[in-house]
């Protein structure tokens, strides 16, 4: 008899754990923030990734009451900003605004110190942006099937810049060479501005950069531009060929930039996240700011499309990665 009693007790012992639990998430969500939130942005000041992440910070500072300090933490192509928020507590006062580096990183080294698809709650996505292929214009090549051509008649002559290992940048440029049977000299550097800084000066002859750093310098004629990696033509660019129409056939390289947060993150304040992004996303300032930057405001959607979107995307570059047989650097 008291065996039996001893074990009802701790059944409903248990079960009150679990129903205080189930009543303290959603506080925890109503209560959240209680203090200022931190954005890491795994990439230099000044850049496509620096550039929403701040106007993302100042709509979601004015919609969760508290601020939205951004912490740029570069370095490894993203992967020493992404590991600090992967090692976070989950609380959702520490998320992080990146790229497709992400997924690209994952594809290329597996060994990385963290998993994409368990590591890291997906907030939501927040942008789309195409990149740009640019040449020096001391390189004399207007058009891609030129490039192709001295590129051809001078092997492991010209280089490419790119904002690191494992960027869209870097990944573009190895999905050029293994498509079209070129041998190019990667560049690998700390943050895009400082590619484009390189290319304007002609330390190195090229780079797929993304349209928020090269926008300027094209209209400027600092650097000429000769093609973009998405599927259709962008806007800011209409005169310019796709890779695709270039000649470069079924080649395309969007980028996406979204918000993340450690695993285990409670899921109310997850939702509230969001719920916030959504209405950022919907905040005329916050738009104009990422389209004058050459960048498109992502469509609405829930975490779970941007969990599976990210599962397709690092299983496509995993192919790319085995199938141009590249490797880590």
């Amino acid at each position: 008899m008291k065996r039996s009693v001893t074990r009802i007790l701790k059944s409903l012992s248990y079960a009150g754990v679990l129903l205080c639990a189930a009543f303290m998430l959603p506080a925890f969500g109503q209560d959240y923030p209680d203090k200022p939130v931190r954005l890491i942005v795994p990439w230099p000041p000044g850049g496509l990734v620096d550039i929403a992440g701040r106007a993302a910070g100042r709509a979601l500072q004015a919609s969760l009451g508290q601020p939205v300090v951004v912490d740029n933490r570069p370095g490894a192509g993203g992967v020493i900003g992404a590991d600090g928020v992967a090692k976070a507590p989950p609380d959702g006062y520490t998320l992080m605004l990146t790229t497709s580096a992400l997924t690209m990183n994952a594809a290329l080294r597996p060994s990385l110190p963290f998993k994409v698809t368990s590591d890291f709650a997906p907030v939501g996505l927040v942008a789309w942006a195409p990149s740009v292929l640019v040449v020096h214009p001391g390189l004399g090549v207007t058009s891609v099937r030129e490039l192709i051509a001295l590129a051809r008649s001078k092997p492991d002559k010209l280089s490419y810049a790119s904002a690191g290992e494992g960027t869209p940048a870097h990944l573009s440029g190895e999905l050029f060479k293994s498509m079209m049977g070129i041998s190019l000299l990667h560049v690998p550097y700390k943050g895009a501005p400082q590619a484009m800084t390189d290319v304007i000066s002609g330390q190195v002859d090229l780079l797929f950069a993304n349209a928020a750093v090269a926008l300027p310098q094209i209209k400027s004629g600092r650097v000429r531009a000769l093609a973009v990696t998405s599927a259709e033509r962008f806007a800011a660019l209409s005169e310019l060929p796709t890779m695709h129409e270039a000649g470069v056939t079924n080649f395309e390289a969007d980028q996406w930039l979204g918000i993340f947060a450690p695993a285990a993150t409670p899921p109310a304040v997850l939702a509230r996240l969001r719920a916030e992004i959504d209405k950022a996303l919907g905040n005329s300032e916050v738009r104009a700011a990422l389209e004058q930057s050459g960048m498109t405001p992502a469509a609405v959607g829930t975490r779970a499309q941007f969990a599976a979107y990210l599962k397709q995307d690092l299983e496509k570059w995993s192919g790319v990665v085995k199938s141009a047989k590249i490797k880590p650097e």
